[in-house]
């Protein structure tokens, strides 16, 4: 009976320290809905995807931690903060970006460019963003450098662990924990940053003069961070996370995924020279448990997609440097589809599933090349990550053009409901209005305001001007909504006798922008 790569090149599996790792989240037998966290120590690995992932960590904390600090020249009627959430002005400044609450659309429409973000990333390459950029993995890791450095690797955290209440064990945990605290402090630290002038409000912060909910906030994010980083880990993930459960609808038989090759690795053996030696048939894998090792869910991948795999890809790295000192190719665990997987499972076998013949291993269309995966673009482009992209594209086109096309300057009237029009002793017919014109820019601007229509009509304004007259300039504030008191009135024989439509018009001649509001005036023959 034959086997996949049954010549060895001279090396034995023997060479290959077999690692005490028994996955603590089996795929073989479920557990309870909800159980006591046992403690997994994660081996550190080294590979492409583990570099990948300190490079996708340094990214991810560097932008959280730093953009509260980046400048940005408004001009000296606006907040020179890049990034600041404004609450006290219901104001969201991003860069040259500015939102007020009436344009939250935008930000509704940056959820939906999330979420369907989310559900093409996790059609096309699994749960990479849990595995790479999700919060939650990336301070985990932050964590773990911290406890490594402190402790050492996995066997010395297990040994120290196991171990006595020594002061060498206390000092170290002692260390550890304050460090991770002191994570926790500067996370919600940066946190705060985000509503307020970074440098002035951690000056306040420190001195003592800050407002309490600042402190509240850093309180609650110091305790978030410290528990579920550091003492519920993968807990998190497993039960608190309901991403794991909705992924399951969002992959099919296209996805990319983290595949153990067991048409490769079984039948699995220690001894694979003695056992090629008798005739036995074994895959490639030796049994090291070096993938259990660096799982930080501590799941064995062997046993196949389970919902606590967060795609990490480290199980790939360790058995990579396993099949590298074996001299052996790569890719026994890889990133590959289901169809893929069982095209080669079927092409692997003949009748008998433990009959693997290495001719039939699938590489004529340059697909595999014994276990090593090419990039397939179809995986991306087919029709369901092709919507995907598409209603993607399409909300963030229209939120461009929105933004591009916006204006800047906006009128609103609110007519007196009470009384609907006054009759003065010489006959004239007088309506009330509230006025809001909106300056939506960081520089002062000179306003004209008119009336279009009733021809014979004039308004007044409040604090404006004591003549009336049928057009006034005003001068409105940077960035703020000016209310203006109005009323406009019609001389006495030309009033109407129902509702009439007639529209203001605000121009800003500088800028060149115009706002109308359709307003109507009302008559004694008005229906009330």
């Amino acid at each position: 009976m034959n086997i996949y790569n049954a010549v060895t090149n001279g090396n034995s599996s023997d060479t290959v320290e077999r690692l005490n790792a028994e996955p603590v989240n089996s795929a073989k037998i479920r557990q309870p809905l909800y159980e006591s966290r046992r403690k997994i120590f994660p081996k550190r690995a080294e590979g492409r995807f583990r570099r990948f992932k300190w490079i996708v960590m340094l990214i991810t904390l560097g932008i959280y931690y730093l953009t509260p600090w980046i400048r940005w020249d408004r001009g000296p009627y606006a907040p020179d903060q890049a990034v600041l959430i404004d609450i006290a002005n219901r104001r969201f400044y991003f860069f040259f970006i500015e939102i007020w609450p009436q344009e939250f659309f935008y930000v509704a429409g940056l959820l939906v460019m999330a979420g369907f973000g989310l559900f093409l990333l996790t059609s096309a390459v699994g749960r990479a963003w849990c595995g790479y950029t999700c919060p939650q993995t990336v301070w985990v890791d932050l964590f773990l450098v911290v406890e490594r450095f402190i402790e050492g690797d996995r066997n010395a955290r297990m040994k120290l662990d196991a171990g006595e209440w020594t002061f060498d064990k206390i000092r170290k945990r002692v260390l550890k924990h304050s460090i991770w605290l002191l994570i926790g402090v500067l996370t919600g630290g940066a946190w705060i940053f985000y509503f307020a002038d970074a440098p002035t409000l951690a000056m306040q912060f420190l001195t003592g003069e800050a407002a309490m909910v600042a402190y509240y906030t850093v309180a609650t994010l110091t305790a978030t961070t410290y528990v579920l980083g550091g003492l519920m880990r993968e807990q998190v993930c497993t039960y608190m996370c309901p991403w794991p459960r909705i992924q399951g609808a969002m992959l099919d038989e296209h996805s990319l995924v983290v595949t153990y090759n067991d048409w490769r690795g079984e039948r699995r053996s220690r001894h694979a020279k003695k056992a090629i030696a008798t005739g036995e048939p074994v895959g490639d894998c030796v049994d090291c448990n070096a993938c259990v090792a660096v799982c930080p869910m501590g799941i064995d991948i062997r046993d196949g997609q389970q919902m606590e795999c967060i795609t990490c890809a480290l199980c790939i790295d360790a058995c990579d440097s396993v099949m590298d000192k074996l001299s052996k190719p790569r890719g026994l665990i890889a990133y590959a589809t289901l169809n893929e997987y069982e095209d080669n499972m079927a092409l692997a076998t003949d009748g008998d599933a433990h009959d693997i013949r290495p001719a039939n291993v699938r590489n004529a269309d340059g697909s595999f090349v014994n276990g090593i995966r090419h990039f397939n673009w179809r995986i991306i482009f087919r029709p369901r990550t092709v919507f995907y992209l598409t209603v993607w594209c399409l909300v963030g086109i229209v939120m461009l053009v929105t933004l591009a096309t916006r204006e800047r300057l906006s009128v609103n009237v609110l007519h007196d409901r009470n009384p609907q029009y006054v009759m003065e002793s010489d006959g004239a017919i007088r309506n009330g209005y509230t006025v809001r014109l909106l300056n939506m820019i960081a520089q002062p601007r000179t306003i004209t305001l008119s009336l279009n229509g009733l021809p014979n009509a004039v308004m007044k304004i409040n604090g404006i001007a004591d003549a009336p007259a049928r057009s006034f300039s005003i001068e409105v504030k940077p960035d703020e909504v000016t209310n203006l008191r109005v009323f406009v009135t019609t001389p006495s024989g030309t009033a109407a006798s129902t509702a009439e439509d007639f529209i203001f018009i605000a121009i800003d001649d500088e800028y060149s922008e115009t706002a109308y509001y359709k307003a109507v005036f009302n008559g004694p023959g008005a229906r009330k």
